[in-house]
């Protein structure tokens, strides 16, 4: 009998909304500042997934200039109905401090792989919205609401309205539907339908080390919700550290043969409860009892080796971890920070066979950092990189960086230096403390720069190459545990990426040629 291996979407995937439509299988999964919004992944046997498309491709559909580390896109929702693919998200403009500015959106599209429309506004009021179709053809939106008063519960409870398709806007009166048990922070809402009952699945106790999945039902929609009195059906044992962890935000599917599973979140640490490759998603096998709960199978802790449904093995073909920049398109799997893939700043076409990155801003920049980057997705990593660079001045590097966001990262770069010409270094900016680790940069004799990064767990070990000839050591073994969502002063949600980056801060856009980008899993 086939099994599912969890998490089937290793490294950050968070928030997964998971759909059946006939016999395909999609999560929709949040991308936070990373663009493009939303990744979307298929499957036809839910053990074997692969990066499908992304619906938010351009800037009017999300424009995250500016926007915060972690914030952009939050919890999307996908659904179907009337022959229509719908996703709803967040926007998240502000989320530090008492408030939170979340505009959620709404983008429909009658292919899966787009064009997906123009957005539609949906309301602020809180975060994590869902769309629920109900079987009489209404439909309503689900958030949860945010209270920024003094006192008071931020997580106020999940909000109801209808939504008309004809308006294109919420309609009639809003009606907080639930106020959640006592785990707390309720967000994350879901609703199904089942023998007359209108199920809500939420996200509660904090996507941290208690977060859970609970129930609640209905006769009617507006509630009163029941809640489950064996709750939560799913968390995680903090105690067993082998097990999979933050196990919450979870969104139900039924097979064609009947079979229930829930997709949700968990993640892995590597030292000090400190998971490097953020939230990622797994999915357990669930079951109904008798009198209408839903439970998951083996208990209501996550389980690593599930059994799969019973539905025909459908492997797909692996897109190459090689991408020698000979294709006028980027592989799936690359992303840029906050803005589109855009010729001012990133090219293909003009220097063929290259990557071309024009110097942006800095690491520490919310607007337009010059960055390509992947998702590191295990504990073991070898990626390597070659650039072509000629710096005049010190504001000016380019090179191979492993980053979390702008307060945490490192990187390999080369640069130019008043006595010594162009060299190499690594800058390294932990907690937003900005340091140089080596206590000379190295001297650099050739215009091509061979530049790699070794990652075991939370060590990450630097190697380079002046032109041709050897790998050599650089600097000493950097303790990355850092490059997690645990290890800041206030909670955030991504994850470590991998990848090449170049800035010139003079404002010349001075350019760095990557001749290719190798990415090995150990």
């Amino acid at each position: 009998m086939s099994q599912i291996t969890n998490p089937v979407l290793p490294g950050y995937h968070p928030d997964p909304s998971i759909l059946r439509v006939e016999d395909d299988y999609y999560i929709a999964v949040s991308t936070f500042e990373w663009f493009p919004g939303v990744q979307i992944y298929h499957s036809k046997d839910m053990v074997n997934w692969r990066l499908l498309t992304y619906p938010l491709t351009r800037e009017s559909q999300l424009d995250m200039i500016g926007n915060p580390n972690s914030g952009g896109v939050w919890a999307p929702c996908l659904s179907y109905a009337d022959g229509l693919f719908y996703l709803i998200y967040t926007d998240v403009k502000s989320r530090m401090g008492a408030f939170k500015d979340t505009p959620n959106y709404l983008v429909t599209a009658e292919n899966i792989e787009g064009p997906w429309s123009e957005p539609v506004y949906l309301n602020s009021s809180g975060f994590d919205p869902s769309l629920f179709h109900d079987d009489d053809g209404k439909k309503w939106l689900i958030n949860m609401i945010w209270d920024h008063r003094k006192g008071t519960n931020s997580f106020a409870g999940i909000a109801l309205q209808e939504y008309s398709v004809e308006e294109k806007k919420l309609v009639g009166p809003v009606k907080n539907i639930f106020k959640g048990t006592e785990l707390g922070l309720t967000e994350a809402p879901h609703i199904y339908k089942r023998n007359g009952f209108y199920y809500l699945l939420t996200a509660e106790g904090g996507t941290w080390y208690t977060h859970a999945a609970t129930m609640a039902r209905s006769k009617t929609l507006e509630g009163p919700y029941e809640v489950d009195p064996t709750n939560p059906i799913l968390t995680s044992d903090q105690e067993n550290e082998d097990q999979l962890q933050k196990a919450g935000h979870g969104s139900l599917v039924e097979t064609q043969n009947g079979e229930w599973y829930m997709a949700h979140l968990c993640a892995r640490p590597v030292v000090d409860k400190k998971c490097i490759l953020g939230r990622e998603t797994a999915i357990q096998k669930c079951y109904w009892t008798e009198d209408g709960w839903l439970r998951v199978e083996g208990g209501n802790n996550p389980q690593t080796i599930v059994e799969a449904p019973d539905l025909p093995a459908h492997p797909f073909e692996e897109e190459s971890n090689l991408d020698d920049f000979s294709s006028d398109t980027l592989k799936r799997y690359w992303n840029s920070l906050r803005r589109p893939f855009e010729e001012d700043w990133i090219s293909l076409t003009e220097r063929p066979g290259y990557l071309r990155l024009k110097g942006g801003e800095s690491m520490n920049s919310c607007h337009r950092q010059s960055l390509l980057a992947r998702r590191l997705e295990s504990f073991q990593a070898e990626v390597e990189t070659e650039v072509e660079f000629s710096p005049e001045h010190f504001q000016q590097m380019a090179g191979l960086i492993v980053y979390y966001d702008t307060d945490d990262h490192v990187y390999l770069r080369v640069t130019d230096h008043e006595e010594h010409g162009k060299c190499i270094g690594i800058i390294e900016t932990r907690h937003g403390k900005y340091d140089e680790l080596l206590n000379q940069d190295i001297p650099l004799n050739n215009a091509t720069t061979k530049l790699k990064a070794m990652i075991n767990h939370q060590w990450l070990q630097f190697y380079y190459v002046d032109g041709e000839g050897e790998w050599q050591t650089i600097g000493e073994k950097i303790d990355i545990s850092n490059l997690s969502d645990d290890d800041a002063d206030y909670i955030r949600f991504t994850g470590t990426f991998v990848g090449v980056c170049n800035q010139d801060l003079s404002g010349q856009q001075l350019p760095a040629d990557f001749a290719y980008f190798k990415y090995e899993e150990k």
